[in-house]
């Protein structure tokens, strides 16, 4: 099946598509397109957990800069996650003083979010336009024609301490979560690249409770080819620089074009996908390349 991914590019300069290789279910195959992002068929969606340290509010300015300061024709949404969904502050708009409008302080309430996981997951698969139905068997068939449906590139972007206090410790040697292990799929199977900015919670401090929630939000970002940004175990002194680099990973993602075995009548099926630059002699310079680990046959961007 024709099926699409997001790229995100590091490189210090041109990119040489030519070097470039994809592995589907560790099967090489042919790269049929490759286009960047444009602004107008890009989404991004803002999730903002309600659980954060009221000293988030210096950066509420910050926040409100850079929803305004969003290249026009992206569309911006504002969420606050809680109680294991996400409240809408404001749906998808290119109205960015409007979106920006929608900001406000988090309320601060250790655990609100009950788990961000739980919230992403919850909202992915309702992305708005995705189609998704009431009934069973409505989303069964929802989701086999979305399958097949193009949609704007999707992008996630969570300010959130990332713990998840239903998986019950934050001890660095409890790491395996339900919840965030749902959230992979769920991100995956609708093409959403989540990124994240570590913030601590309210009534989580200490080490560990820092350390978990980092390594739980580089789980997801990896998986889903975004990138989880963070300095140290404490809060960011700004977190300026990060909404500069997530403005720069639209601007330099791609739509990568190829065929991944799938049938319409496995409308969960996932499928391990590889990219990869071969080296050229004479060429230097590093480049890094993110992408989602599996994708949705006959996903469409």
């Amino acid at each position: 099946m024709p099926t699409q991914v997001l790229v995100n590019v590091e490189s210090a300069g041109p990119l040489d598509v030519s070097a470039l290789t994809v592995e589907v279910n560790g099967q090489k195959e042919p790269l049929k397109s490759w286009t960047p992002v444009l602004p107008a068929n890009a989404q991004v969606a803002l999730l903002i957990d309600q659980g954060l340290r009221s000293s988030v509010g210096s950066e509420l300015n910050t926040l409100r800069d850079f929803v305004r300061e969003m290249t026009p024709g992206v569309e911006v949404m504002v969420g606050y996650m809680q109680y294991g969904y996400v409240d809408v502050a404001q749906d998808f708009t290119d109205d960015h003083q409007k979106a920006a409008s929608s900001l406000h302080l988090p309320v601060a309430q250790p655990g609100m979010s009950a788990s961000p996981y739980m919230c992403l997951s919850d909202y992915v698969k309702k992305w708005p336009g995705s189609g998704a139905a009431s009934t069973t068997g409505e989303m069964r068939r929802a989701e086999r024609m979305a399958s097949s449906a193009s949609h704007k590139a999707r992008f996630v972007l969570m300010i959130s301490s990332g713990v998840d206090p239903y998986n019950g410790s934050t001890s660095p040697m409890n790491q395996g979560s339900p919840y965030v292990d749902a959230a992979i799929v769920d991100a995956q199977r609708a093409g959403v690249a989540v990124y994240s900015i570590y913030f601590g919670g309210a009534g989580l401090p200490g080490v560990s409770a820092n350390s978990s929630g980092q390594d739980y939000l580089n789980q997801i970002t990896q998986a889903t080819g975004g990138v989880n940004y963070w300095q140290g175990l404490g809060d960011p002194v700004s977190i300026t620089p990060f909404l500069r680099r997530f403005r720069e990973a639209i601007t330099h993602s791609y739509i990568a074009s190829f065929d991944a075995p799938g049938s319409r009548d496995h409308a969960h099926e996932l499928v391990a996908v590889k990219f990869s630059v071969v080296k050229t002699k004479g060429k230097s310079g590093k480049t890094s390349l993110h992408a989602a680990e599996k994708v949705h046959p006959g996903n469409v961007e």
